[in-house]
């Protein structure tokens, strides 16, 4: 049933976008005789216009039509118009859809190798982070993608994830024993969650507002941004700083879209996803604090955790998911490699 679905709204998809002129444009050069036609990638985005990664993606969308020659720009659609994550991947995988950004946990789901980037408190920091990312020592683990149809390009990181609750402060794992929070939708969240002391409840992003608000959850987690962006302050107002997840969001592009490209443009393609990694990171962190104030005058209240009684916790499952294959070992080795 679900891939009948999937195939369904992929089909649709096909329809309007052939209904909306295809996938290509005539680039104003000036020259009628000279023009060139400008192809676009369609990609999709499940948060809003605003965020900072859909400013990455436009930035991506100048630098590339511009490095092009115009011969290839993006087109974006936020706010999940085209489906939730797990849906925009698995058009991406059918070469419905060019491009998607979407969370490692929904990758996980096809290679679940990627879930050593999705353990609980493997970074450091955000520039540890950042540093793993822009170290090219992930490419053999970006690899192993292609044989689901889709190849990642880039990865991302909005900050640090903390937990935010809905009727009382939680800074302890025994004031979260037993408590439903929200996590999104692969084992190793789950397993983490649970390993801090909650209840971890797998569902999309769309469905937590109203979860937290009906009682059906006692909670989420995410990072600063996406909480303020999405007004969840509105039904969770205690935010806790555990700091337990770091997780990255990846740009995928079909590969069929990809093979399609010269070589030259290929080039340019993953040079300028190499070049937006530190634009978004850098975005990132000029606007957490903005975000937090933001939040703050909403009424938020912030609470420090206890993150070392939190990390212990972790422990065994970063070394379960380390040590799985040869893969994710030197995965979590380029991981520790750039601390």
């Amino acid at each position: 049933m679900k891939k009948i679905l999937a195939m369904i709204l992929a089909l649709v998809m096909c329809f309007s976008l052939v209904a909306c002129g295809g996938g290509s444009d005539a680039a104003d050069t000036g020259d009628d005789a000279g023009a060139v036609e400008t192809k676009v990638l369609k990609v999709a985005f499940n948060q809003t216009i605003t965020n900072p990664e859909a400013q990455t993606l436009q930035w991506i969308s100048d630098e590339l039509y511009a490095q092009t020659e115009g011969r290839y720009k993006l087109e974006i659609y936020p706010d999940a118009q085209l489906g939730d994550q797990a849906q925009t991947l698995e058009q991406v995988t059918m070469g419905v859809l060019d491009m998607s950004l979407v969370a490692n946990s929904v990758i996980e789901t096809y290679a679940s190798d990627f879930a050593i980037l999705g353990t609980p408190y493997v970074y450091d920091s955000i520039e540890h982070q950042q540093k793993v990312f822009e170290s090219g020592k992930l490419d053999p683990l970006y690899e192993t993608t292609k044989a689901h149809g889709f190849t990642v390009l880039c990865a991302y990181s909005l900050g640090a994830r903390n937990l935010y609750t809905r009727d009382k402060a939680v800074t302890t794992p025994a004031e979260l024993s037993g408590m439903k929070i929200r996590v999104m939708g692969s084992e190793t969240c789950i397993n983490m969650m649970n390993a801090m002391g909650g209840v971890g409840i797998a569902m999309a992003q769309g469905d937590v507002y109203s979860a937290i608000q009906t009682g059906t959850l006692d909670g989420a987690e995410n990072n600063i941004i996406t909480y303020t962006d999405l007004v969840q302050y509105e039904v969770a107002p205690y935010y806790n700083f555990s700091g337990h997840l770091m997780i990255p969001d990846q740009l995928v592009i079909a590969n069929g879209v990809l093979e399609s490209m010269s070589a030259e443009d290929q080039a340019i393609l993953m040079e300028v996803c190499a070049e937006s990694i530190p634009y978004c990171f850098n975005k990132c962190a000029e606007l957490r604090a903005d975000y937090q104030a933001k939040a703050a005058e909403k009424g938020v209240i912030f609470s420090d955790c206890d993150v070392p009684a939190f990390q212990a916790l972790c422990q065994d499952l970063i070394m379960n998911v380390a040590n799985r294959n040869d893969m994710t070992k030197a995965a979590y080795e380029a991981i520790v490699s750039e601390r």
